[in-house]
């Protein structure tokens, strides 16, 4: 009996070894199972899949989103019964997402149709440059299609001409990444319009186009054009219905003949010279404002219909390049309009020209320019009206802009030290690249050619070289130099024509190699250069149609290129600023006007409340509903708000270089933001500063305090508003001219911080300008006031602003700082565009799917976290300790497969509707139904949740499963254990114990 005891107790102690080993095998298989699961966890990767037509890329193997993720049909995940192959995947798996193969998801892509509109490249515009199709594609429908939707932190002192952009990274509060896991997908469509169409456009440039110095009697040639843009902004909104383009963003190329207008540009309104003689001349002033809005349309283009044929570039993508008769009707209708135009203006007066003008301007669709030229013209003192800067780019109202290559050029951007000024070499140059090789002069070739020769030969040296090598080496610079300037030319230089000889010569001298006494590799050499003379065409006598890839061509259409790249990144998917932006149906504006004297009534404020009131509706979606709460609080009578008002009021000292080279210290009063909200915030505290609707879900209060004083008064040093996180500052004072740190051709701008007035550098104390100055100057504070709002509602950014990952810090580009938005600085109006109405639908959408994203991934990140191993451990030791009685008991895995397979339906269920949900977004977005979009937020944010919920209590139920013991595993002791774990400790202290150091003997 006592043998049969011992061989028992050595079979057990044999058994708990193996035991012991497999759960040290079974525990590092976990731990190389977790390792891998949560490596989907860490950084995101910014890098980019190969395809661009893939929605949902996720973390792990770079694996895109696919029907087979989206589990379509759950009988795949489930069985009938927990048997043994489907209990061994499930404890393989490593973990619940892993059986289930749920990744976390990387990005999420938002698609963005876009189509890029030549005009004047089909060998009728400027120089005759000509495109093809091969061109469209290899150099603009391949552009960058996919990049991050990015978030720039809190910026710096950004308008100080002496610094440098820089964000403050440790200021962010906000758990939303800079840069996103929503991505834009660029579907980028190139189209080449017609000769009928390039007529149009030329044709309104002559017409609609007026002297910019009404004095100026030079040549037209020498003569600086003005091209009047309310009228072009029909001819462009028309051309777009027409081609039925409006479901897409559209960016117009324009290269028209400049012998049209030798140097011209684009703006509203009034120029300087005509603000002068609208000043002088009151009885001009009278008559305009007696003809009141009389006048009708200036061009009769809204006959136009829409085409009846089905093949229009929207549809599938399917043009490249329109036909004439595609466009034929709307040219038609368009040069008509123009001619009757000529006729009705030819040969008018100034005061006529000027009276056209401006009543055009009061009955147009700019509310901006409407409302100030009333009041101006009112008031009989038009002091306040201002001239537009002439620019070669523009935004416009709808989803449109246009660059014209044969404009300007023109600058505007920071006077001294900013980056990313618009200069004249910021567009690409036709005249200057491919009007410059054209028009090559036969002295200028040979000096080419002679330096490409001393060039050469310098590398050679003067060693002793092969006849055949010396060849070859002049065969390889008249090939350079014949691609380059002989190839494709109409007008021949007679340069290429005795290159043309020589080529001849040197076929001749190559085919003597063939001879035997030659060395075979010479022969080879000389085989070769002869085949690939053959299949030059370089000296033909017929010029080519295709045009070919010349250097000059290359460049131009790379800097084109890069131009067009720099429109998608700053008007159509722009950077916005750092935060979380939602969409509420209402939103309340809380105007507090804070003045330093009580004022009797509101209309006695100098705030047109009217235009204050429409250009905050205007930033609202259609679905979304604006409420006003206009109140004054007078400083003398709350002294909390003028205690606030006085610890935020500071000085600074800032330097200043004008425009001239001058150097200057400015003193400023300012208002510093950080101190006075802080100030704010505790008065709100005690409720004295909330609306109703503050503690609403469903409305958003937006509270805008607009400080009204005195003395000049800045905010932050450098502006006239500011969006913080929780509010709006706006300052206003009586300083009637403040020159600004930027620029528009030369000319400083200067801020009117009270009323609209035109002022001059040159009228300031102490300074002197050897140049007129006569800028324009903002509107009050309305448009700063504006353009903060969109940053408090939306996140919205000046145009020149975008987020760069290579400098991990915003920079500026002020290509596309144009239009008459709230967001540009080239004009004073402050008409939202249907660009800046998209950004701000997107803007609440992307907060509301990145959330979403963060939310699916942390419930992904915890089914990782949850390991199905562990219960293969659990099992083991049950397998091998039975009860006394002998009955198996269920394992802990079977226990919990079983209830994950009873949870499994319901979880893959939430799961779905969440992507679905994504999946409807991304295709509404796509097509630019915002409104659509919108409505599937809020059901998004509900299943997001669900889903993290459901993930959470199914969790939480596997866990008293863990904990329980069916039965309690007995392990049996005798007189042999204790001494083999005294020996155990022994080899233990043995092995491990701390050795003496051995001397050293030398």
């Amino acid at each position: 009996m006592r043998i049969m005891d011992h061989n028992r107790s050595r079979y057990l102690h044999r058994q708990t070894t193996i035991l012991f080993l497999q759960l040290i095998a079974i525990f590092f298989l976990c731990l190389v199972t977790g390792s891998n699961g949560a490596s989907s966890v860490g950084s995101r990767k910014t890098g980019k899949s190969s395809s661009v037509f893939s929605l949902f890329n996720l973390k792990e193997k770079s694996k895109f989103w696919s029907e087979s993720v989206l589990h379509s049909d759950v009988e795949d995940l489930e069985t009938t019964s927990p048997g043994k192959a489907s209990l061994q995947n499930y404890t393989k798996a490593g973990s619940v997402a892993g059986y289930m193969k749920l990744l976390e998801v990387d990005s999420l892509y938002l698609p963005v149709p876009v189509n890029f509109i030549f005009i004047g490249f089909e060998g009728k515009g400027n120089h005759d440059f000509k495109l093809g199709p091969d061109e469209l594609e290899r150099w603009f429908t391949k552009i960058d299609h996919i990049f991050e939707h990015t978030r720039i932190p809190p910026i710096g002192e950004s308008l100080s001409p002496f610094y440098k952009i820089a964000v403050d990274k440790s200021r962010r509060h906000h758990q939303l990444p800079v840069v996103s896991h929503v991505n834009y997908n660029f579907s980028v469509h190139a189209i080449q319009m017609g000769e009928k169409v390039t007529a149009v456009f030329e044709q309104a440039i002559k017409s609609l186009s007026r002297k910019d110095n009404i004095s100026d009697t030079s040549d037209d040639e020498n003569v600086l054009w003005q091209v009047d843009m309310e009228t072009m902004d029909l001819i462009y909104t028309s051309l777009v219905e027409y081609l039925q383009l409006e479901d897409a963003y559209n960016v117009f190329i324009l290269n028209p003949k400049r012998n049209i207008r030798a140097k011209y540009g684009y703006r509203r309104g009034l120029s300087e010279s005509e603000i002068d003689f609208l000043k002088e001349s009151i009885p001009l002033q009278k008559k305009i404002l007696q003809s009141g809005s009389k006048q009708g349309s200036v061009l009769a283009l809204d006959k136009i219909k829409r085409p009846l044929y089905e093949k229009h570039p929207m549809l599938k993508f399917a043009w490249t390049t329109t036909e004439d008769i595609d466009t034929v009707e709307w040219s038609d209708i368009c040069v008509e309009a123009l001619e009757n135009y000529d006729k009705l203006h030819h040969g008018n007066e100034t005061a006529d020209i000027i009276q056209r003008q401006v009543l055009q301007s009061m009955n147009g669709k700019n509310e901006d320019m409407k409302l100030l030229l009333e009041k101006e013209l009112k008031s009989g003192e038009p002091a306040g009206l201002q001239a537009e800067c002439l620019t070669d780019t523009w935004v416009g109202g709808n989803r449109w802009a246009f660059i014209d290559l044969s404009a300007g050029p023109f600058t505007w951007g920071p006077s001294v030290g900013g980056e990313g000024v618009r200069t004249v070499h910021s567009l690409p140059n036709v005249t200057k690249t491919i009007g410059a090789v054209a028009e090559m002069t036969e002295e200028e070739a040979e000096n080419h050619l002679q330096g490409a020769i001393q060039d050469k030969f310098a590398v050679l040296g003067d060693k002793d070289h092969h006849a055949i090598d010396i060849l070859l080496a002049e065969i390889d610079i008249y090939e350079a130099f014949t691609f380059k300037h002989c190839k494709g030319r109409k007008v021949k230089l007679a340069l290429c024509e005795e290159l043309d000889e020589r080529m001849g010569d040197l076929k001749d001298e190559l085919q003597t190699f063939e001879d035997g006494k030659y060395d075979d590799s010479h022969k080879a050499k000389a085989l070769d250069a002869l085949k690939r003379m053959e299949s030059w065409n370089l000296f033909s006598d017929t010029f080519e149609e295709s045009q070919n890839y010349t250097v000059a061509r290359d460049t131009f259409l790379s800097d084109l290129g890069a131009t067009l790249w720099g429109s998608m990144r700053h008007i159509i998917s722009p950077s916005i600023a750092d935060g979380s932006y939602h969409h509420y149906e209402k939103i309340s504006f809380q105007l507090f006007f804070i003045t330093q004297e009580k004022v009797r009534h509101m209309i006695n404020l100098p705030v047109d409340l009217k235009a204050l009131m429409d250009g905050l509706s205007s930033l609202l979606l259609p679905s979304q509903k604006a409420m006003f709460s206009p109140h004054m609080l007078p400083l003398s009578e709350d002294p909390a708000l003028a205690m606030a008002f006085s610890v935020a009021r500071r000085a600074a000292a800032v330097p200043l270089l004008l425009v001239n080279g001058t150097y200057r210290t400015s003193v400023r009063s300012y208002l510093d933001t950080s101190i006075l909200q802080h100030q704010l915030q505790r008065i709100n505290d005690h409720g004295s500063l909330k609306g109703k609707h503050a503690q609403s879900r469903s409305t958003l209060e937006v509270p805008i305090f607009w400080f009204i004083h005195n003395d000049p008064l800045l905010v932050d040093k450098h502006y006239q508003a500011k969006a913080l996180s929780d509010m709006v500052i706006v300052v206003q004072s009586e300083q009637t001219s403040w020159e600004s740190h930027l620029q528009c051709n030369g000319r400083s701008v200067l801020w009117d911080l009270r009323r609209n007035l035109v002022a001059s550098a040159s009228s300031m104390v102490g300074l002197r300008v050897t140049h007129a100055v006569s800028l324009f100057s903002y509107r009050r504070p309305l448009k700063a006031a504006l353009a903060s709002t969109a940053e408090h509602l939306a996140g919205l950014l000046p145009l020149h602003l975008v987020y760069s990952q290579a400098h991990e810090t915003a920079l500026e580009d002020w290509i596309w700082s144009v239009g008459c938005s709230p967001l540009s600085i080239t004009s004073p109006g402050w008409h939202v565009s249907q660009f800046q109405t998209d950004t701000i639908a997107r803007s609440y959408v992307i907060t509301t799917l990145e959330e979403s994203i963060q939310l699916v991934n942390s419930a992904i990140h915890l089914l990782v976290m949850e390991r199905t191993c562990i219960l293969a451990l659990v099992s083991i030791v049950r397998n091998k300790y039975v009860s006394s009685k002998g009955n198996l008991t269920k394992t802990s895995a079977e226990k919990t497969f079983k209830l994950f397979q009873s949870q499994e339906r319901e979880l893959v269920n939430h799961y779905n509707s969440v992507v679905s949900l994504w999946r409807r977004i991304s295709t509404v977005t796509g097509e630019l139904r915002y409104a659509d979009a919108l409505r599937l937020l809020s059901p998004l944010e509900e299943k997001s949740k669900g889903f993290a919920d459901f993930v959470n209590a199914t969790i939480a139920s596997f866990h008293p499963i863990h904990c329980t013991r069916g039965r309690e595993v007995k392990v049996e002791f005798d007189m042999t254990t204790i001494p083999a774990f005294l020996i155990v400790l022994g080899i233990l202290w043995f092995v491990l114990k701390p050795r003496r150091p051995k001397p050293k003997i030398n």
